[in-house]
């Protein structure tokens, strides 16, 4: 089966820019700047590439990257590739790779975090239903809402 999983660690190059969808669905956007060094065996010069990626967070994480995420921040992010093509007034095709991200976090490598968990926003990414219809003790079921991301079922949030 083939897999589209990117990781990568970087500093974030513009501060996420968060938007609303005409449903009230949050995405936010931001470019990050991934440096690969190496020392060059001929020269023994060290040698640097960057690499400029657009980021998409829908949701939740997209609320919670606007509210946390700053330009300069080291982060990791880890997603799928996506491509977007559209034609431009001049009728011409253009296209676009950007990264959408199933989990992103701080890079702890120079830095600390402090984790603030929040609680869970509600009907936007779950649905409540009826008590009768739980077999769990918390009394109602908690199932995804359609357009949310994959849940792991078995993964207790910290």
């Amino acid at each position: 089966m083939p897999d589209n999983s990117i990781t990568l660690v970087g500093n974030v190059t513009r501060d996420p820019e968060l938007r609303f969808t005409p449903t009230g669905r949050a995405t936010a956007t931001f470019g990050l700047a991934v440096n690969r060094r190496w020392q060059n065996r001929q020269t023994q010069e060290w040698e640097e590439q960057t690499s400029f990626f657009d980021i998409v967070c829908w949701a939740e994480m997209a609320e919670n990257v606007g509210e946390s995420v700053t330009r300069g921040s080291r982060i990791i992010v880890t997603g799928r590739l996506e491509q977007r093509s559209w034609d431009t007034q001049d009728g011409e095709k253009r296209h676009r790779i950007e990264v959408i991200a199933d989990e992103l976090g701080p890079s702890l490598r120079w830095a600390t975090a402090q984790v603030v968990k929040n609680e869970r926003r509600g009907p936007t990414n779950y649905r409540q239903e009826p008590a009768h219809a739980s077999s769990s003790a918390g009394g109602g079921d908690r199932r995804p809402h359609p357009t949310a991301p994959a849940t792991y079922e078995d993964e207790e949030p910290f």
